[in-house]
């Protein structure tokens, strides 16, 4: 926010508080129509060419419904974009298509199972568009007229005492025809409340006499001088006034779940607290679903569910997740992992990635490589864009040889500190000495792990040799003896 004085007034400038995450640059994959990457970080995707085009093919087949029970394993080195594709690939999928993300730590929880926070994920990513058909009235307000009558309590039954009664009489057009309804006090103070005019065009639910105002007829644009931006112009229906629309409504399968298994029914998703939910509970609601879908009703939707840190999960949770890949209503897996060779959690057997081999099997892995010198300078020019920070050319460069030698993701840290040292120099600019005082502030893990190897005694339970152990006893004895000494002495 800033402040300017004009004629002895104060005016302070308030400015929109944004949240800045760390893939809140991505906004898709940035792939071509062929499926080819984009040069110069289109959509803020750079790098990872391979990776982004086989994750491209998956979003093709998961937008045209051709895949569905099918896992995806991101593989590579920490720092080298795994999550940023998953959230490009969420980007692309646009938000009718269910995208669920979570960590593989998030299954340990106490209020659940982990089989049953696994399942809430799964068909959180499922989901179901029901249409719905509804009889609406579509026109142009040609004019309002609203009479209002004093009652008197005589002619009220049961002898209620008279008050102010509102009636009116609405006009609706379209290009082929022209009506007049008669209104009562609901229908008014809907009007009313929604501020509809003559020129506006509107329609009305005729089963719940919703009123939703669509805009300004284009007939009507030379009314007034000066309109709002806001102001929308659209053109007279065409046809009969009333008329039958398809509604589309897009829920999850979990949302479904929730509502017809906790007695506060929709209530129940915004508290938050859902609990477990009955298989029964599910297997008709399942079975209901297909039954829609038969019908023409219901449309399935089989989503995306990300789980990052996959090596986190245990043997339970894998033999879970093979058995879920085999359902019918199964939505594409995406994980993610930076482990090599390792354990697989709660066994003393090695695996790659810590994942089971019979579930590598089921997997497509997508390999990520680490990002060039080149690659890091066009990431950190886009972070830089997306925090509003204005570097120099030679203090980017700079910054992308730190981040080669030690972390990409050490050298994003850097640019919002690296903005606030050269803010506190009255700088609107980033030079090379901000980024040397402030790499001289925060060290990265290697100069940290040098620090703690060079001062490892000082710091506390770290491991001693014998001798070290043996020096400290030598010394509380002597301390003892010293204190008797003390004690027996005149």
């Amino acid at each position: 926010s800033g402040t300017t004085t004009t004629g002895g007034m104060t005016v302070r400038e308030m400015t929109r508080l944004e949240r800045i995450g760390a893939h809140s640059h991505i906004r898709g994959l940035g792939l071509d129509d062929g499926l080819q990457p984009r040069k110069g970080g289109s959509q803020g995707m750079v790098g990872q060419a391979k990776a982004r085009k086989a994750v491209g093919v998956i979003y093709r087949m998961i937008n045209e419904g051709k895949i569905g029970g099918r896992a995806i394993l991101l593989a590579g080195k920490p720092g080298t974009g795994k999550t940023a594709i998953a959230m490009g690939l969420a980007h692309q999928l646009g938000e009718n298509t269910p995208f669920t993300t979570m960590s593989g730590s998030e299954v340990f929880s106490l209020e659940m199972s982990k089989t049953e926070a696994l399942t809430q994920a799964m068909r959180k990513s499922i989901g179901v568009q029901i249409l719905e058909e509804t009889e609406v009235m579509e026109g142009e307000v040609v004019e309002i007229q609203i009479d209002t009558s004093f009652a008197s309590g005589d002619n009220k039954p049961g002898g209620k005492k008279g008050g102010m009664e509102k009636t009116g009489r609405l006009t609706l057009c379209t290009t082929d025809m022209e009506t007049v309804y008669d209104l009562g006090t609901k229908m008014i103070d809907a009007l009313s409340k929604e501020k509809v005019t003559a020129g506006d065009v509107i329609t009305i639910d005729k089963a719940s006499g919703k009123i939703t105002k669509l805009g300004r007829s284009f007939s009507r644009s030379r009314d007034y001088d000066a309109m709002g931006s806001q102001t929308r112009f659209v053109q007279c229906p065409e046809g009969e006034l009333q008329k039958r629309k398809e509604v589309v409504h897009n829920v999850s399968l979990h949302e479904i779940d929730v509502i017809n298994s906790r007695q506060q029914g929709f209530l129940a998703l915004f508290a938050g607290d859902t609990g477990e939910i009955k298989s029964e509970v599910r297997e008709q609601i399942d079975a209901k679903v297909v039954e829609w879908k038969e019908e023409g009703r219901a449309k399935i939707i089989p989503g995306v569910l990300f789980i990052d840190e996959v090596h986190m999960l245990d043997m339970e949770c894998f033999s879970f997740l093979n058995r879920a890949l085999e359902s019918d209503m199964a939505p594409v897996l995406v994980i993610a992992t930076n482990r090599g060779i390792t354990n697989i959690r709660g066994t003393e057997y090695k695996s790659p990635h810590g994942i089971p081999l019979d579930l590598l099997d089921r997997l497509m892995i997508v390999s990520t490589d680490p990002y060039t010198h080149d690659e890091i300078l066009k990431i950190l020019s886009v972070r830089c864009e997306e925090e509003d920070v204005e570097m120099a050319d030679d203090a980017l460069e700079l910054l992308a040889r730190i981040g080669t030698e030690t972390s990409l993701r050490y050298a994003i840290q850097m640019v919002i500190t690296a903005s606030l040292a050269a803010e506190k120099r009255k700088s609107a600019q980033v030079e090379i000495e901000d980024i040397k005082r402030v790499y001289k502030l925060f060290v990265d893990v290697k100069r940290s792990t040098q620090y703690l190897m060079e001062y490892n005694k000082e710091y506390m339970y770290n491991e001693l040799d014998d001798s070290d152990e043996y020096a400290v006893d030598n010394g509380d004895e002597e301390a003892d003896k010293k204190e008797d000494s003390m004690e027996t002495s005149p």
